[in-house]
């Protein structure tokens, strides 16, 4: 009998073929695999996104609904500024804030741009410092340093009112507007509120017959009486020539005689301008002692 023997079968070989090892090798590369796994994928889902969006009512449609989104949450009762509350100014400041300030309530405290708010605020000329913030409860607290009128500065036609530095404030209409605030004059006379202040103070005894203070030539301050009387000071210690001019007035009664001109520009050489009435009667004087 005839017996049928299979071929015992060659033994698999578990080493890889050539391709296989070459593309094995070129996929242990760190960059091609995250090619692979991650570009590739990323680049089709990009590519589709492009072709979606490439539709402009598509893009319009996500656009609102990304809005939509976002103003469902910035407009949560909790966010919402209602009033504004401002501290530190007066009637007509308060209301020049509130007209120039860009803000219509209710408004997210999202939508509120601080800085631009505080920026506008500082363009005002009759404030000197301000703050603004978001407080809790929906307040928009604005917290201003007003100028404080402390001269009127007189300028051809125009009323200027200054604050103790010379900063602007505001224009005047009348001078009857301020009775209470002194007065300066002339060119340059807003830069030299210091001095000018020194003076007023220096002027005190006799402040019910000031007129005013000008500033001549950019360089020195007469001193504006009533009853057309005018006192010249020095370029240089103003105040304490002022101050000898008021001690001889308090001793003698300088300023209550006929003069209309003090002069002390030249210290050394004080000199009196005596009134039209006095001058005659010195003229006749001196010609009746000549004779």
């Amino acid at each position: 009998m005839w017996t049928l023997i299979k071929p015992k079968s060659a033994k698999h070989d578990p080493a890889p073929s050539r391709w296989s090892y070459r593309f094995m090798r070129i996929m242990l590369s760190p960059v091609l695999r995250r090619l692979v796994v991650y570009g590739i994928p990323a680049a089709i889902v990009t590519a589709g996104v492009v072709i979606y969006f490439a539709d402009l009512d598509r893009r319009d449609m996500a656009k609102g609904v990304v809005i939509d989104a976002y103003r469902s949450v910035i407009e949560r009762p909790e966010f919402m500024v209602n009033v504004m509350a401002i501290n530190g100014a007066s009637a007509a400041l308060d209301a020049d804030i509130r007209e120039i300030l860009p803000v219509d309530f209710p408004v997210s405290q999202f939508d509120i741009e601080l800085d631009v708010l505080h920026g506008a605020l500082m363009e005002l000329d009759a404030v000197k410092q301000a703050s603004v913030q978001i407080r809790t409860g929906g307040v928009l607290q604005v917290d201003v340093m007003e100028r404080q009128p402390a001269l009127i500065w007189r300028m051809g036609e125009n009323l200027d009112i200054l604050d103790a530095s010379g900063a602007f404030i505001r224009a005047a209409v009348a001078r009857t507007d301020y009775p209470n605030l002194p007065l300066i004059a002339g060119e340059g006379a807003n830069m030299q509120t210091a001095k000018a202040l020194e003076l007023f103070v220096a002027a005190e005894p006799i402040a019910d017959r000031v007129r005013g203070l000008v500033y001549v030539g950019e360089r020195r301050w007469d001193v504006v009486l009533t009853q057309d009387q005018r006192i010249l000071l020095p370029e240089h210690k103003p105040v304490q020539a002022l101050e000898r001019v008021l001690v001889l007035n308090q001793a003698q009664d300088l300023l209550e005689r006929d003069l209309r001109v003090v002069d002390l520009r030249l210290p050394n050489r004080p000199t009196l301008r005596v009134g039209q009435a006095s001058g005659d009667e010195i003229l006749q004087s001196s010609q009746t002692a000549v004779e």
